[in-house]
Order: C-alpha cells, then structure tokens, then sequence
C-alpha cells in the first residue's frame, strides 16, 4: 500500500447508466468489509464542490443492486472546470479527510479526474459508466448491455408494425460518437443496415441495399442509424432515402433516453459488481489515477489518461457479421 487509507469518496458523474447503484453497492460494501469508512458525494463534481457528502453504510445500499439511475444522483459540472472550483472540490473532501476517490462516470468524468490529480494529492480510480462502450480498457462498460436490450425490445415491437404495413424503419439509437449500440443492435434485431460512425456509408449504397431486398420480396426493411453517424440522423436520412426510393411506406423512431433508464440486466449488475469490488481493492493495493476495467474476464487497471485518449475500436468479426447475416 503506497498510503494508509481509511477514507474514501464514491460518486457518480455525467450521463446516468444502468447498474450505477450496484457499483456503488459493491464499493460501499467492500470498503465495509476492509474497515473503510465511505462517504457518499451527491450530485458529482457539483456536490463535491458544494461539500455534499454523506457518510455510506452497508445498510444505506440494500435494494439498490436492480435499480437504474443512481442513488447519489449526477451532473454536469461546469464550475469543477476552472481552478477556482476544483480548489473547492479539495477543499471538500480535506475536510472530510478524503483519502481516495472512486469516480463512476465516462470520458467527462475521467478527464475531471485526470486534471484534478495532477493538481491535488488525491488518489482516483474510475469506474466505466456509460452506455456508449466508449472508453479504452475495458470490453464492456457499465450500462452498455442493458441499452442494447431496451433497443433490442424496441425494435422487435416496431418490426411488427413494419411486418403488418410494408414499411421501412430508421431507428436511431444512442452512442453519442460511437456505434457500438447500433452494430449490437443491428446484430440482436436482424437489421437490414446500420450506420454508424466508424464506417462509410452512402445514401446510394444505402438505397442499393434497400432496392435488393426488395426485389427479394422482402416485406419491411430495418435500418439502425446511431445517432452520431456521419450522414445525419434518422429523420434526415429518411427523407434523403425516400427521394431515391418509395417502395416502403417510410417511418422514424429515436428510442432515445429509454436506453438510459429502466433496471439493470444480469450481466450490467455482475460486472457493476466486479468493478466496484475491483476500484476499491486497487486503492489497498496501491493504484491510483486508474479505471478499473474488464478485458477477456479479468480485471485490469488502464490509467485514465488512456482512458479517455486512445480509441476503442469496434470488433471487425462483428462488422462482418451484420453485413453478412443482412442479405
């Protein structure tokens, strides 16, 4: 152990995500378990601003495990981006003798925290929370399986509706700059395409691929457009499609926010949990300025840096898979 730690600060940041409350639950509990005492920051970097911490007992995080959201609530802080406020944020947590933070967010939260322990000497390890599967260090991030199963069972109640009418969907899904929703999406739903951002894809090739099906006799087409593709969003694509062919009747659905909501599936409460056990076992050992992560089932710790400045690159095999299984 590089520093005896008795106290540490857990607190959730930026866009909510399922299975948030068991990462705090497993942290709360295994911090219990090694005779830690944990504090609980309300709203993120705004609550540690503002000096918003309550002390967490095992028994403060009963019956959280299947909830979505987060206990502690979040935000986007504006004032922990300038000096001023991050001087604050220190000063919050000295006067509650804070030796380490454990910070369950994505890139926003983990560049705060980088930039913060470059400044102060308080140790951060991170916990991937965020739907969009974005960060580098980790196969699956906290949330991501749980979206894909609400837009999964979103698009299997639209493709009855496209079944009865003769229609083609567009349905755009979250992901911010990354597709990894939409391809898993593509892949569970049977899409007939996915757009996404790190491939090309044309209106012509899209149009061509909609025109095949169609001489196939095919009675609905699904297309899941990830809502940071570089041709626009659904609506915008619809109506440029529409103008090169009408042979479905056109319709568009955003899924949206419902990704963000509802209770974690098995697989996003086991890995919360892993997690939470693993930040809190990297602090006693001695890591700092981490996130805690999952790659091929084990546990492995990537500086945030990296974290938030290397790409993570989509699975190509799952690339081909949705091209492939699509004809």
């Amino acid at each position: 152990m590089s520093r005896d730690i008795k106290r540490i600060a857990v607190f959730t940041s930026g866009g909510d995500a399922p299975g948030m409350n068991a990462a705090i639950r497993a942290v709360v509990r295994t911090a219990s378990y090694n005779n830690l005492h944990v504090y609980g920051i309300q709203r993120g970097y705004e609550g540690m601003i503002d000096g918003n911490l309550k002390r967490l007992e095992p028994r403060d995080v009963g019956n959280i495990i299947h909830r979505g959201g987060t206990i502690l609530r979040t935000a986007r802080s504006q004032r922990f981006r300038t000096p001023e406020g991050r001087k604050s944020a220190y000063e919050s947590l000295i006067a509650y003798d804070i030796d380490a933070c454990v910070a369950i967010g994505g890139d926003g939260t983990f560049t705060g925290a980088t930039i913060f322990s470059k400044e102060y000497d308080i140790p951060f390890i991170g916990i991937p929370g965020t739907i969009d599967n974005d960060l580098y260090g980790t196969d699956y991030t906290i949330g991501f399986d749980t979206a894909v199963n609400t837009a999964i069972e979103a698009v299997d109640k639209i493709r009855d509706t496209a079944d009865s009418h003769n229609r083609l969907f567009f349905v755009e899904v979250m992901g911010r700059h990354a597709g990894f929703i939409a391809l898993s999406t593509g892949i569970g739903s049977g899409a007939e395409s996915v757009l996404i951002p790190e491939t090309e894809t044309s209106i012509d090739m899209l149009v061509e691929t909609l025109k095949k099906g169609a001489k196939r006799q095919k009675l609905f087409s699904l297309v899941i457009v990830a809502e940071g593709n570089k041709m626009g969003n659904a609506n915008d694509i619809a109506a440029l499609v529409k103008e090169r062919f009408d042979y479905y009747d056109s319709k568009v659905t955003i899924i949206g926010h419902l990704q963000r909501g509802g209770a974690p599936t098995a697989a996003d409460r086991l890995l919360s949990s892993r997690l939470g056990f693993a930040a809190v076992e990297g602090l006693l050992q001695g890591q700092k300025n981490v996130m805690a992560g999952i790659i091929n089932d084990r546990i492995q710790y990537t500086p945030l840096e990296e974290t938030i400045s290397k790409p993570k690159d989509l699975n190509e095999e799952l690339l081909r898979l949705a091209e492939i299984l699509a004809i």
